[in-house]
């Protein structure tokens, strides 16, 4: 129970880091993105896709080693 505790918090820890992390918007009067409409970074596409995978490794190698010291 333990270990669940300590993984909530940091996923809750992370969470809060990523809604922080957002980039300033500039100030002045251009008209702040890079022009083109596309992403800024290829990654940006699958931010989600790879948060879920992630979470599936935490829980999966949870189980596994839970399994193992029993």
């Amino acid at each position: 129970m333990k270990t669940i505790n300590k993984l909530v918090s940091v996923l809750f820890l992370f969470a809060v880091l990523f809604v922080q992390a957002a980039p300033p918007i500039p100030g002045g009067g251009g008209n702040g993105g890079n022009g083109t409409g596309a992403p800024s970074s290829p990654i940006d596409m699958y931010v989600y896709v790879l948060s879920v995978i992630a979470i599936a490794f935490i829980v999966f190698f949870t189980k596994k080693y839970k399994g193992q010291k029993a």
